[in-house]
């Protein structure tokens, strides 16, 4: 029987609140494959269990919020978790039991990737979560990481431009009382440019569009990836730069698979070295 003998020091520990991805490609399973990139001691709390692949979400099923307290609950007591990430909640309820929970840990460094839309165009939040959103949860985000879409459904205003994204960023940041990394890959743009606002500072982190057809988990990823730096104690603009340039080694890197019908999914390459 296999035995580990490793005891290495230093490996801290990371969490994500999120759903779980049957194919793979986003949620809890592109956080994890990140953690692990990063070197770190991915842990989970499941909030719901999806059964999608990169063409197509088909079904939704809610983990109880009961179920999903004490998993959070469970590893808050367990490990020493410094920095939290969040990804798709679904429910209002989700959204308020994770409020609950962390306005009592004040201290943790809560990332939220307000996951609301699929790459596919799905629905995966419920209206009157996003309610729950703006007045619970992300009033106690460090840093919040939507893409254009989901930061218009925050505001309720387009978001067409990158000084648009500016202002936009910094409105958001001064709601919610933190940090904003606003993603700005669906402008149309020949480069790919996210914004963040930090402490009255702006910074912009740009590169290449990569033509590629590998979108499905690209913000779980990039999300997980800031959080993994911000774990590893990198400053926050470094955690983005780290991030983004992870994100498109993943996409540079990411590969295609032949399905039984003939079909071509899509894959990142999360985890790439």
């Amino acid at each position: 029987m296999y035995k580990s003998t490793s005891n290495q020091p230093g490996i801290r520990p990371i969490l994500t609140i999120a759903g779980s991805d049957c194919s793979a490609g986003a949620g809890l399973q592109a956080d994890l494959k990140t953690f692990q990139h990063f070197h770190l001691h991915g842990l989970t709390a499941v909030t719901c269990i999806v059964s999608e692949t990169a063409n197509i979400v088909r079904r939704v099923d809610p983990v109880a919020p009961e179920m999903m307290e004490d998993q959070i609950c469970l590893m808050m007591e367990t490990f020493p978790l410094e920095v939290v990430k969040t990804g798709m909640l679904g429910s209002a309820e989700h959204v308020n039991c994770v409020a609950d929970i962390f306005s009592k840990h004040r201290n943790t460094k809560l990332v939220i990737d307000p996951v609301m839309v699929a790459s596919t165009g799905a629905s995966l939040l419920e209206a009157e979560a996003v309610a729950s959103y703006r007045d619970r949860l992300l009033p106690l985000a460090y840093l919040i990481t939507p893409n254009l879409p989901e930061a218009e459904t925050l505001l309720g205003e387009k978001i067409e431009s990158l000084t648009a994204m500016k202002r936009a960023a910094e409105k958001l940041a001064g709601q919610y009382n933190c940090a904003v990394l606003l993603k700005g890959g669906h402008l149309n743009e020949e480069e790919c440019t996210d914004i963040l606002f930090d402490e009255g500072n702006f910074h912009s982190f740009t590169s290449p569009r990569l033509k590629v057809k590998a979108s499905h988990g690209t913000g779980c990823t990039l999300a997980a990836a800031v959080a993994s730096a911000l774990a590893l104690g990198r400053t926050l603009p470094e955690a983005c730069s780290i991030a983004k340039t992870y994100l498109n080694a993943c996409l540079a890197s990411s590969y295609s698979i032949s399905g039984p019908n003939g079909e071509t999914i899509y894959a990142l390459n999360q985890g790439v070295v």
